[in-house]
């Protein structure tokens, strides 16, 4: 990957300062405190002036069909002691182009070139006719349930059910098989120091029956044909239109991972914080026209199995941003506007590339990603802190670790998990939710033993069901973590 923080004399005064080569074996021991890494890393320090240079696109990210995989270890952007914000945002959104990048047969390369697996990390099979497979409607959390608003599409006033496909490339399946053997046989304990390599991808998408959109704007939506689940256990192939789309990857230098997320343009509105209140002059695909001045549409109704109110699911902070009444940007780990100033950088950049190109993918936005401080930190050192934060990692006060897109959410994917808070006045810096309020180093079955590896969530049902339990038991530890943790707290 390119980056606008490349060592030449006309954007940076560089020193170098030196150069570490090291390599060591990595033991595997419980809770030890003396793994090494086997890569070398290189020591650069950057101008303070570079956090203020415009974040930009590069040309070799286009034409779309060419956009190259970014760089992602030794020698990358990240293998240095001090980062740039931008350099984040730059991964996410090359990350995405390269995954959404036309093949030959007319996919994208992730419908291609990944493995579609379960929330348990058990490969899908595949279905005669269709390219992806629909099984799951449950969101995180309280595994609330997220329906299209029916007068979007006046037509035929359907509202469709939003479904949900993960899906993980070759890297990670292989070090979570190889992870899975060790902690079954012994050679691994449960509470271990132990990251995925650099390489490893999650992908989840949101996907809805295009049914649920105007016939005049379907176009504007990257659809495919998806073979969805039915009551009776037999599948249906049906056109379905691609909402949003979480990007989640290691680099070197950080095994928590990268969470990035991407939206469709405009399927609700913005939470107005100077005002309290939500609005639209228009249907939108989840929100109802009109205004709101509470919170209920994101909230879900545990009892009666729906949000509070229907139909007004909205953005609560742009960019996952958070923001005061005044709408001046709350003081968080991270420092603003540049942050966000990177975002709308990069996302003005990409969408004219993209729109000169009439590529439907001109239609879908960033919306933010995060990762953990871990600058200056050795890979023993960084697997510890993951260890050592376990579920605090999300803290967002001043000083704490927590780097991005403090308030991270996806509209279609955590609709009712942007906040844990029953009103939008009780929300501060010292609540606020994001992707790491739920994936942490804290494994939400047995004893909850503690491991980098434990932030993906997937990982732990696939150890879990490999040890006798099943699909049921691991969504109920995971509804008993999520009550422990965001409601239990709240009485």
């Amino acid at each position: 990957m390119k980056t606008t923080q490349k060592l030449t004399l006309k954007t940076l005064a560089f020193v170098f300062i030196g150069l570490l080569i090291f390599s060591a074996c990595k033991e595997k021991k419980e809770n030890t405190e003396n793994l090494e890494s086997t890569e070398s890393k290189v020591t650069a320090v950057y101008s303070e002036a570079l956090e203020t240079e415009t974040c930009t696109c590069e040309s070799d990210w286009f034409p779309h069909n060419q956009t190259p995989a970014p760089e992602e270890g030794v020698g990358s952007p990240f293998d240095v002691s001090s980062t740039t914000n931008c350099i984040f945002h730059q991964w996410s959104w090359q990350k995405f182009l390269w995954l959404t990048k036309p093949e030959s047969n007319g996919n994208p390369l992730f419908l291609n070139e990944l493995i579609q697996v379960d929330s348990h990390m058990i490969p899908v099979s595949e279905q005669s006719g269709a390219t992806i497979v629909l099984e799951d409607t449950a969101q995180a959390g309280p595994g609330a349930i997220l329906n299209t608003n029916p007068n979007f599409n006046i037509d035929s006033n359907t509202s469709e059910t939003v479904h949900y496909a993960i899906f993980i490339d070759s890297t990670l399946q292989k070090a979570a098989n190889d992870y899975k053997e060790e902690l079954i046989n012994g050679s691994l304990a449960e509470n271990n120091f132990e990251t995925f390599p650099v390489g490893s991808l999650e992908v989840k998408s949101a996907w809805v029956n295009i049914s649920a959109i105007p016939s005049s704007e379907v176009n504007n939506f990257y659809t495919t044909t998806a073979a969805i689940l039915q009551s009776d256990n037999s599948y249906k192939n049906t056109e379905v239109a691609l909402l949003g789309i979480h990007v989640v990857g290691v680099v070197i230098n950080h095994p928590e991972f990268i969470w990035a997320t991407f939206e469709h343009n405009d399927v609700a509105p913005i939470y107005d914080w100077t005002s309290g209140t939500v609005s639209s002059d228009t249907e939108k695909l989840l929100f109802g026209k009109g205004s709101a001045s509470n919170i209920d549409g994101i909230i879900w109704d545990s009892t009666n199995k729906k949000p509070t109110t229907p139909d007004q699911a909205f953005t609560l902070f742009q960019y996952g941003i958070p923001r005061n009444t005044d709408n001046s940007f709350m003081s968080t780990s991270q420092s603003e506007p540049v942050n966000n100033d990177n975002i709308v950088a990069l996302n003005t950049c990409v969408a004219s590339s993209l729109t000169a190109e009439s590529d439907v993918w001109a239609n879908y936005f960033y919306n933010g990603s995060q990762w953990i401080d871990t600058d200056g930190k050795t890979p023993t050192e960084q697997a510890q802190l993951l260890v050592t934060l376990a579920d605090t990692i999300s803290t967002a006060t001043p000083g704490a670790y927590l780097r991005g897109s403090t308030n991270l959410a996806n509209i279609v994917m955590e609709t009712f998990t942007q906040t844990f808070e029953k009103s939008s006045s009780d929300i501060n810096v010292n609540n606020l939710a994001s992707c790491f309020s739920c994936h942490n180093a804290e494994n939400f079955t047995g004893d909850n033993p503690k491991s980098p590896l434990y932030i993906s969530h997937i990982f732990n049902g696939f150890i879990a069901t490999n040890n006798g339990a099943t699909k049921e038991d691991v969504k109920t530890m995971k509804l008993n973590e999520f009550v422990e943790k965001f409601v239990k707290k709240k009485k």
